[in-house]
């Protein structure tokens, strides 16, 4: 029997290889909480990273649903130019104390609406940066669902929760996990940012953010490139083989 050009062979490889990278890519193109962690009872800045998945359509909008079942006391949003925040309030069942006072209401929803002339257009992303506390002292984490809406009326939902022992969901929701705080007290070891250090606190805890997506990426990016070696590898040795069946039955 003849041997398969090395052409095809190279060719097959090449097909599945290209394969699992494709698989690869959409691991990528959740909306995120970054940093993904935070203290129980104190402060943070955190960024909801909103890729573009679309090849033809622009993102325009971005809903932010908080969680009442944990209250918020304290949310704020960075300036962002091209971009309107619009807060919703909502009256809660039972007031929640915050520093001694009772706080009977509580930011529900964030929108951030592009202004004329801006979007988030193929193959960008963007960060929409949030202030928020005092974090609950009774929760583990966060849900934040959002919703995602293009410049074609396409609106993707990012309501899924994840439950421990199932796979991913399509689209999960935004989640911050919430950590015990330093000293184990639980009112919150983070403190309120001043003014003039806010800009450090927010690039330390960006700093450290992109250390751990850059230590995921890297992972992801090493399996990928191990399975591609192995199926090209697996190739040659095929096409060695049969090179060398070829020789012996001359």
């Amino acid at each position: 029997m003849r041997s398969l050009p090395a052409r095809r062979l190279a060719a097959v490889a090449l097909t599945a290889a290209a394969s699992v990278v494709a698989l690869a890519g959409p691991a990528f193109a959740h909306v995120t909480v970054n940093p993904g962690s935070a203290a129980q009872g104190g402060y943070t800045a955190v960024d909801f990273r909103v890729p573009n998945e679309s090849d033809t359509a622009s993102t325009v909008k971005l809903e932010v649903n908080l969680p009442l079942d944990h209250p918020l006391a304290s949310v704020r949003t960075l300036p962002l130019p091209g971009w309107t925040a619009t807060l919703e309030k909502s009256k809660l069942d039972k007031p929640i104390k915050v520093h001694g006072s009772d706080v009977n209401e509580a930011v529900s929803k964030i929108t951030w609406t592009a202004d004329a002339g801006t979007k988030v257009a193929p193959g960008q992303f963007q960060e929409f940066r949030v202030s928020l506390g005092p974090l609950p002292t009774d929760a583990d984490s966060m849900v934040f669902k959002a919703l995602q809406t293009y410049d074609n009326g396409d609106v993707v939902r990012w309501i899924d929760e994840s439950k421990d022992g199932q796979p991913e969901p399509a689209h999960p929701a935004p989640v911050l996990k919430l950590t015990k705080a330093d000293g184990g007290d639980g009112h919150g070891a983070t403190a309120t940012p001043a003014a003039g250090t806010h800009a450090d606190s927010s690039d330390h805890a960006a700093g450290s953010d992109s250390g751990s997506k850059a230590d995921d990426s890297t992972a992801r990016t090493l399996g990928v490139i191990g399975i591609v070696v192995g199926v090209v590898g697996t190739a040659v040795g095929v096409l060695g083989l049969r090179r060398r069946s070829g020789g012996s039955a001359s």
